[in-house]
């Protein structure tokens, strides 16, 4: 997300810098404003609660969640849920990073928020549960039930997604810790949570973990709650709706940007590879990686010519943009660059979309599954959301 920010508003890239990236010749598409009046701080997510209401949520870093209507129209958002005395801002990844809303919300009006907190003086993701009753105008604050809190030894590399997937499990994106070169290993430990993705099954509470998952609960070699790992910071993971398959952008260190399609009990390498190609080693590294087998490369990477910072995105299954029906289509932080990406015949095949001249944090689907893209600015102003459109 947002690191090496001296670099962000210096990069200038070529749009096609490798030959595979222009598989689909020049970009066709461009961005445009899709709510022309509405502004938000440091948008990290947005979200539907495909309830039928036509409403859009925009999760805001500082720890305000808000909601307005689906119209380009509309002249006003309002405060869905306001967490800021409790979440803590005080690293450049830090904050409110993710929201999910029940697969029921409708009829069970719950919803799950992913952020970072201070407790006894240490640094902490947590995820909670929140209610927000039909008779209510938003979440209510005091509702609020911890799901899971896992330590934070660094400032970045938090992850912070949380989603349901098509089996009704919550899912939690997590980064490796922090600092840089994941100095303690934890990427490649399973006895941590860090650097994984886990699923869990929140229709107890405050969570069990479901029978299915790769480690039985109790192991003493790794955790239950793991559902993949060797993952460094995910940063946007999603289902495609059409099949289910959970697509994941990992940022890099230094040199490769990756996407991955993550699947029960893999190892996507980390700190071992970066891409698809070894890390520097150490000698504690290099033990890891020595016992480290079944290494799963990404089914692409880029490098420091096309961008710095992977933003993930989704498989567009929407109706507006025919073209790029069952496309991945991602981004970069830094580059502004958005690409869209699939499999073909068991080949990855990429094509640039456009270049936005913004700095893309994160993508959300309404409930017609039609792609927004939220931005940041580099002075921290407020900024809109956007929408991609043919030219």
């Amino acid at each position: 997300m947002t690191r090496r920010s001296v670099l962000v508003t210096l990069l200038l890239l070529a749009a096609c810098a490798v030959p595979p990236a222009c598989a689909q010749n020049a970009p066709h598409y461009e961005i445009e404003e899709a709510f022309p009046n509405l502004t938000f701080s440091r948008p990290t997510d947005l979200q539907s609660a495909r309830d039928g209401s036509g409403r859009l949520f925009v999760v805001e870093q500082d720890g305000v969640i808000r909601v307005f209507k689906n119209d380009p129209a509309e002249k006003a958002s309002t405060v869905f849920l306001d967490l800021r005395s409790r979440v803590n801002t005080a690293g450049n990844e830090m904050g409110m990073l993710g929201l999910a809303f029940h697969p029921e919300f409708k009829t069970r009006a719950e919803f799950f928020v992913d952020y970072t907190a201070t407790k006894l003086a240490k640094r902490i993701t947590r995820v909670s549960r929140f209610s927000a009753p039909a008779k209510q105008s938003g979440g209510i604050a005091s509702s609020e039930e911890t799901v899971i809190e896992i330590d934070q030894p660094y400032s970045n590399h938090n992850g912070g997604q949380v989603a349901f997937g098509p089996d009704g499990m919550l899912y939690v994106a997590l980064g490796d810790g922090g600092a840089g070169g994941d100095p303690q290993g934890n990427a490649q430990d399973t006895r941590s949570l860090l650097g994984k993705l886990l699923r869990i099954d929140v229709s107890k509470k405050p969570y069990a973990i479901p029978a299915d998952n790769p480690y039985a609960p109790g192991s003493s070699h790794a955790r239950g709650e793991i559902f993949a790992y060797g993952l460094r910071n995910p940063w946007r993971f999603s289902f495609d709706r059409a099949n289910g398959e959970l697509w994941c952008g990992d940022v890099g260190q230094n040199t490769y940007e990756e996407i991955d399609i993550i699947e029960k009990g893999k190892n996507y390498g980390w700190d071992c590879r970066e891409g698809m190609h070894p890390y520097q080693p150490s000698s504690e590294r290099s033990k890891r990686c020595d016992d480290a087998s079944n290494l799963i490369d990404p089914v692409w990477e880029y490098g420091r010519s096309e961008g710095i910072s992977v933003t993930g995105g989704y498989v567009y299954r929407g109706k507006a943009l025919p073209d790029l029906v069952g496309w991945y289509v991602y981004a970069d932080y830094g580059s502004g660059n958005i690409w869209a990406l699939r499999m073909e015949n068991g080949k990855a095949v990429n094509r640039l979309l456009t270049h936005a001249d913004i700095l893309i944090s994160t993508f959300g689907v309404d409930e017609h599954d039609e792609l927004y893209i939220c931005a940041h600015n580099p002075g921290g102003d407020p900024t809109r959301i956007y929408k991609l459109v043919a030219k």
